[in-house]
């Protein structure tokens, strides 16, 4: 067999699982799940997933991982020199997070098992933090209180525009998580 065809092998599987834990975190929490669980669904056998995966805690680790590392992707390619940057950024990510909706809108939703809010959160943060501190000469302090307030309202924003069904634009979210920030941000100068 060519590796070719082993390495589509192995992305199946994986994609299958993966799609199958999904479809398991829309009714339970991942504490909930087995194994057995997420193989039966995936039709997959036990063997096989363990040569992939530790066990079902893995599993989301790898999904949150590779949504994190796409995150990264879009964060990287913008800056907040100006406002018009900041908006195409904020417009690109939401468009990502409706791309991927149905596994956003699970990850987001999950309650104390998942630490996917928080990665998002700290991606942000970060990204943030190091923009506006050459941008606004705003001091770390006042620029870490500000960025966990914007941050913490922007994914709660995006949590609703996911629930709602996307009932808005990408460019009207981008534009109202925008305006939002500059309102805010005017009046602390």
């Amino acid at each position: 067999m060519t590796s070719e065809k082993l390495d589509r092998r192995k992305k199946y599987t994986r994609m299958v699982l993966k799609d199958s834990l999904m479809k398991l975190l829309q009714n339970k929490q991942i504490s909930a799940i087995t194994v057995k669980e997420v193989c039966e669904l995936a039709d997959i056998n036990r063997s096989t997933f363990y040569a992939h995966y530790a066990d079902q805690f893995d599993l989301l680790e790898q999904i949150e991982e590779e949504l994190i590392e796409d995150l990264n992707m879009y964060l990287s390619g913008y800056d907040f020199e100006s406002e018009d940057e900041s908006l195409q950024m904020t417009e690109r990510l939401i468009e990502y997070f409706g791309s991927k909706q149905d596994e956003c809108q699970t990850l987001l939703n999950i309650n104390e098992d998942s630490s996917f809010q928080t990665k998002v959160m700290d991606v942000a943060q970060h990204f943030l933090m190091k923009n506006w501190m050459e941008v606004s000469r705003l001091d770390h302090d006042m620029s870490e209180y500000i960025s966990s307030f914007i941050i913490s309202g922007s994914i709660q924003i995006m949590k609703v525009w996911l629930n709602n069904g996307m009932d808005k634009s990408s460019k009207e979210m981008a534009q109202l998580i925008t305006n939002l920030v500059n309102q805010g941000l005017s009046g602390l100068k």
